[in-house]
């Protein structure tokens, strides 16, 4: 299980993007549980029935605004129902001062405060793809992803079949690594996975017989890449005469990781198959299709077209009289 992540993960990330100072000391071991950015709205008013406090909660200006305008005893009454729900954080944007008394209570209850230079819109904007990332899906595979054709294939099958080896001789060929043996899967929006390598592991291959081979030290920088999408799932598995093959590729299997269904095509190894080449079509195949055109459908297409003009001449025939 992932550790969880707390504010000060969070805030470190977020530096990275844009501007944060943070008000008082402590808090930053505080969990962040949830991808959701807020304000507190009608709570500074009073309702609090349906107030998400899990969520991390920004003051702009027209929160500020309204608590200046409250006199000390109002503001310090609202400020210590607020602060009285177990809340991650407080973003405070635009760079405005805090109205008296809000430090202070935030701190009695170890509640982080960051300010930020940003306008509120501007900070939803940076801030909701980060957590967006942060929150993702995530797991992880065995296997070999590769860039092919700007394709993302990912090799599976048993350990020792030839995964590795398959994807050396693509990046032999000019295509690229994006990940051996071990895969970190994330799952982007509702259909995307992007796949890429650990960050110890990331770019080195093991070879059996010869050993971890560095792959842009040997090829080039250009042989590998950080990320890729993954659009196709290749599965290696040994010859066997008894198994139940698609040879028309209308039948097509498919697979489902975190939820997104992809196409999996399972190519069967015996002497002399050149998987490099079979590789290079299922991402040329996946490139047609995309652009929809379906060879395996338009040639079904063509065969029956042909039947059934074969089958007119000989109704034809049979009811021509004369």
């Amino acid at each position: 299980m992932s550790r969880p992540l707390t504010v000060g993960a969070l805030v470190a990330r977020l530096k990275r993007g844009f501007p944060l100072e943070q008000v008082g000391v402590g808090g930053l071991d505080r969990p962040v549980t949830s991808a959701d950015v807020s304000s507190p709205g009608l709570v500074l008013a009073g309702y609090v029935d349906r107030f998400p406090a899990q969520r991390l909660q920004a003051f702009g200006e027209t929160e500020i605004a309204y608590l200046c305008s409250l006199s000390p005893a109002e503001r310090d009454r609202i400020l210590r129902r607020f602060f009285a729900f177990d809340l991650p954080c407080v973003f405070v944007t635009k760079g405005q001062d805090l109205p008296t008394g809000f430090a202070e209570i935030a701190a009695e209850r170890v509640v982080p405060i960051f300010r930020t230079p940003l306008k509120t819109g501007e900070f939803y904007r940076r801030i909701k793809p980060i957590l967006d990332d942060l929150f993702a899906p995530t797991t992880t595979l065995h296997g070999s992803l590769a860039d092919v054709f700007g394709v993302g294939l990912f090799f599976t099958g048993k350990s020792g079949i030839g995964k590795s080896e398959c994807v050396l001789d693509l990046v032999e060929r000019g295509h690229r690594l994006v990940a051996d043996d071990l895969v970190i899967m994330t799952r982007r929006g509702n259909d995307v996975l992007i796949g890429r390598g650990h960050e110890l592991q990331r770019h080195f291959m093991e070879i059996r017989g010869v050993g971890l081979i560095d792959i842009p030290a040997i090829f080039g920088i250009r042989a590998v890449r950080q990320q890729k999408r993954m659009e196709v799932v290749v599965h290696l598995e040994e010859w066997d005469q008894d198994a139940v093959v698609d040879r028309t590729g209308l039948d097509t299997e498919t697979t489902t990781i975190l939820g997104v269904e992809l196409p999996k095509i399972k190519v069967f190894l015996n002497p002399g198959k050149n998987i490099t080449v079979i590789a290079e079509v299922i991402a040329m195949n996946h490139l047609l299709r995309y652009s929809g055109v379906n060879p395996a459908e338009a040639f079904n297409e063509r065969l029956i077209g042909k039947m059934r003009e074969a089958a007119d001449v000989r109704q034809y025939l049979v009811e021509d009289d004369e």
